[in-house]
């Protein structure tokens, strides 16, 4: 009778590789805590031997779930949801690292999220970590989940008081491009259309101050209008509190870029043209903004790098190193949408 084929162990695999078992494993994750040459050789010997990890033995053996809670953070009000084109972007990324690092994506929203989330997701061996994407209205959650000292990350706005790693965009930056831009274009009374009430969005009104400023404009508090996330709140926003002020203004900046379209809408639909009469800045750059009539000026940001350092950043946590803070780069990108003739 023809012996069946040894089953290969991660010791055996360690073994042939001359590391440690625990090596092996930082290794098959891909965990960049181990030299490149290492992981290669490691991943070499486990492929030519057709190596699977067992993930339920590792996890008897480890303690750990080999899983990553992803927790979209929803206001109990907002219509915004997980099909936002913005947050579809960061998702995948996130999805697609944790994937070449080993790891599953536990997908959720604060919305239908137990109230504790240590107990929910840490006590019961849900997930190893969390990676929050907002802040909503300052969640006390997250402030909860600091204090317990788990491993998380947040994708958000620093203001300096926060007691855990943040990864966001330099939001106000980059507003204050949108609106330089906006006035360099002739614009001398802008709008701003977002719920400052969130702290990624209280950072770009505050960029939004700081370009007026710098041209001499006073902010005028009544063209703050609080906005949700949606295309469709920008349609409403637009119709009910600037049809009355289309006299006199001649800018719209929006704090995402589905608020834009949707106030680019209402201005169309009412005869109003854009840019001519009226010109538009989103933010966010998601793929449509590119193929919208016209097609929208925007403040790019790097969900590609984001999702990268967010996971990077979570894992190494995990792992019992430190996880810091990191604001990313912004740019402006020029389109129909706000770009007039003759300036």
């Amino acid at each position: 009778m023809k012996q069946a084929a040894k089953v290969m162990t991660l010791a055996d695999i360690a073994r042939m590789a001359g590391v440690s078992e625990s090596t092996a494993s930082r290794a098959l994750r891909d965990n960049p805590v181990i030299n490149a040459q290492t992981r290669q050789k490691v991943q070499q010997i486990a492929a030519d031997h057709q190596f699977k990890v067992n993930a339920t033995a590792r996890s008897l053996r480890t303690q750990k779930s080999h899983t990553i809670a992803v927790i979209i953070l929803f206001d109990a009000k907002t219509q915004q949801a997980i099909s936002d084109p913005f947050l579809l972007d960061i998702l995948g990324v996130i999805a697609d690292e944790l994937t070449a690092k080993g790891y599953d994506m536990l997908l959720s929203t604060s919305k239908t999220t137990d109230k504790d989330w240590r107990s929910y997701y840490f006590d019961s061996k849900r997930a190893d970590g969390l990676i929050v994407i907002g802040q909503g209205e300052h969640d006390a959650r997250v402030d909860q989940l600091a204090a317990a000292g788990v491993p998380f990350v947040v994708w958000g706005a620093a203001t300096g008081s926060e007691q855990f790693p943040i990864i966001g965009s330099d939001n106000r930056q980059g507003a204050q491009l949108a609106v330089a831009h906006l006035i360099k274009q002739g614009c001398k009374r802008v709008a701003f259309l977002g719920d400052i009430r969130h702290t990624e969005i209280e950072m770009r009104y505050l960029g939004y101050q700081d370009a007026l400023r710098a041209a001499g404009i006073k902010p005028e508090p009544a063209l703050q209008l609080n906005t949700d996330f949606t295309a469709q709140a920008g349609y409403l926003q637009t119709q009910q509190a600037l049809f009355d002020q289309l006299d006199s203004l001649d800018g719209i900046f929006a704090a995402s870029d589905a608020i834009a379209m949707g106030a680019m809408k209402a201005l169309l639909e009412h005869g109003i043209k854009v840019p001519q009469q009226v010109a538009i800045v989103g933010f966010d750059d998601i793929a449509m903004s590119a193929y919208c009539t016209p097609s929208l000026t925007t403040v790019e940001q790097d969900t590609h790098a984001g999702g990268q350092l967010l996971v990077a950043q979570l894992l190494n946590r995990i792992d019992g190193g430190q996880a810091a803070s990191q604001l990313l780069p912004v740019k402006l990108v020029e389109r129909q949408s706000s770009l007039r003739a003759n300036k």
